[in-house]
C-alpha cells in the first residue's frame, strides 16, 4: 500500500453520506425485492424480517455455528465485527456481510429446497433479455469489417460504459440506467493498457479478467476476451466471477453461461462471438474461477498467496467495475489526486481497473479534473454513474509471464 499516511477508512455512520444511504435506504430496498421475487415460505420470510431489523436498527450477528464458511468469516474480521452497529464497521465490510446474511435468510446455502438457488436471478434475466440487449448485440454487426485496433477500442469502452447496467445501482438511484455517459472519462490510461497486450497474432500469454455485474455488462466483458483471442493478443483468458450470488447483480458462473446462451443464440455477429467463447471454453482458452475470496470482505491488498501467484503469472489483470475498485485501491478517502501506481503498487502484476464511479472513493485524478469536476457538479460526480475511467498501473511487485 502507499508510502504516505492512509486516508481514512470509509464508515456508514455519517447521516447524508453516500454509505450511509446504502445501509439505510438500499439495503432494505433490495430485501422487500428479494422478499417478492420468489414465492418464499414462512421461515425465509421470518429470516428476512429478521436481517431487516438487524440491518437497519441492529447489530452485527455471527453466522450459526454450522455455517460451512464461518471459520473463512471470523478470519475475515466477524470476531472483531460482532456486536457492532452495521454502521459503525468498515462499509466494505458491512455491505459485503450484508449479502452473506442475505443467502442465509433465504437457504442458499441449505439444507433444502432453496438451497443453490439464486435470489437475484429474476433482476439478471430481465436485464439480459432486455431489448436494449438487443439493440447493443446488433451493434456488433457494425464492427465487422472495421480495422482490428478500431474494434478492440469499441469493445474496451463497451466493456467500460456495460458497468452502468449495475442493477444494485440502479435500485435506489431512479433513472441512473438511462443517462448519458459524458463523452470523456476522468482518467483515461487506455494507450497504456494495449500496449501491455502482446502484439496481434502471437496468441501468447494470459489475461485475467476480474469481472463484476452479470447481464448486460458481462456480455460486453465476454465481447473483449472474445476479440482478444481472435486477434491473438492473448493466448487464455481467466475470467473471475464470484462464488455465491452477491451485490444484486455481481457475476457468477450460472451467469457465464446465460450469456454465452445469450450471445450464441443472437443473430448476426454476436452468434459469432457467442460460437468462439463457446469453444474457447471447451479447449481451455477461457477459463472461469470462483475464488472465495472475490466474495469477501477485504481489499486486494489482503489476497491469499494462491491469488496472488494467479494475478503474478497474467500479463495484464483488468478489474472491473465500482466493487472492485473500492478493493483494488483501498476503501479509503483518499485524495483523489492520489497517484493510483501508488495504492496499487502492492498487485503482483500490471493492472487496469475500468469503472464507472457510483462511490466515494477515487484516486489518479489529475488537480484540473478534479477542480473541473467539483466546479460543475460538486461532489455528485464521485456517485452518480455519469462519468469513468480507464486506470493502469504498468509496474508490479512481481514478474508477469
Amino acid at each position: 500500500m502507499p508510502e504516505t499516511p492512509a486516508a481514512p477508512v470509509i464508515l456508514g455512520d455519517e447521516p447524508g453520506s453516500f454509505p450511509h444511504s446504502v445501509l439505510a435506504e438500499r439495503h432494505p430496498a433490495i430485501i422487500r425485492q428479494v422478499r417478492d421475487a420468489f414465492p418464499y415460505g414462512p421461515g425465509q420470510h421470518h429470516a428476512l424480517d429478521a436481517l431487516l431489523r438487524s440491518c437497519t436498527e441492529g447489530v452485527i450477528e455471527p453466522l450459526p455455528e454450522g455455517a460451512h464458511d464461518r471459520d473463512l468469516w471470523r478470519a475475515w474480521g466477524l470476531d472483531t465485527y460482532a456486536g457492532q452497529s452495521w454502521f459503525d464497521v468498515p462499509w466494505l465490510w458491512s455491505e459485503s456481510y450484508f449479502y452473506r446474511r442475505l443467502l442465509e435468510a433465504v437457504g442458499h446455502f441449505g439444507p433444502g429446497a432453496w438451497q443453490g438457488i439464486d435470489p437475484f436471478r429474476p433482476f439478471k434475466r430481465a436485464e439480459l433479455d432486455a431489448k436494449e440487449t438487443d439493440e447493443e448485440l446488433a451493434a456488433l454487426d457494425s464492427l465487422e469489417g472495421r480495422p482490428a485496433a478500431e474494434r478492440g477500442r469499441a469493445l474496451l469502452h463497451g466493456s467500460l460504459w456495460g458497468n452502468r447496467a449495475d442493477l444494485g445501482f440502479r435500485l435506489s438511484a431512479a433513472g441512473a440506467g438511462t443517462q448519458e455517459p459524458v463523452p470523456a472519462l476522468v482518467a483515461d490510461d487506455s494507450e497504456t493498457l494495449w500496449s501491455l497486450l502482446p502484439p496481434a497474432g502471437t496468441g501468447t500469454g494470459t489475461l485475467c479478467l476480474v469481472a463484476d455485474n452479470a447481464g448486460r455488462e458481462l456480455v460486453p466483458d465476454l465481447l473483449l476476451i472474445a476479440h482478444l483471442l481472435a486477434e491473438g493478443r492473448i493466448g487464455r483468458a481467466v475470467l473471475h466471477v464470484k462464488p455465491y450470488p452477491y451485490y444484486v447483480s455481481d457475476a457468477t458462473t450460472a451467469d457465464v453461461v446465460d450469456a454465452l446462451t445469450r450471445l450464441r443464440s443472437a443473430p448476426g455477429a454476436a452468434s459469432g462471438y457467442g460460437r468462439l467463447l463457446w469453444s474457447a471454453m471447451a479447449d481451455g482458452r477461457l477459463v472461469v474461477r470462483a475464488h472465495p475470496f472475490s466474495g469477501g470482505p477485504l481489499p486486494y491488498a489482503d489476497m491469499p498467496d494462491d491469488l496472488r501467484a494467479e494475478f503474478a503469472s497474467a500479463v495484464l489483470t483488468i478489474v472491473k467495475g465500482d466493487l472492485n475498485y473500492r478493493r483494488l485501491v483501498g476503501d479509503r478517502m483518499w485524495p483523489p489526486t492520489t497517484p493510483f501506481q501508488e495504492v496499487t503498487a502492492y498487485f503482483p502484476g500490471p493492472v487496469a481497473s475500468l469503472r464507472t464511479l457510483k462511490s466515494d472513493v477515487i484516486t489518479g485524478l489529475s488537480p484540473a479534473t478534479e477542480a473541473a469536476l467539483v466546479a460543475a457538479e460538486g461532489q455528485a460526480w464521485r456517485t452518480g454513474g455519469t462519468h469513468a475511467l480507464i486506470q493502469v498501473n504498468p509496474s508490479s511487485d512481481g514478474q508477469g509471464q
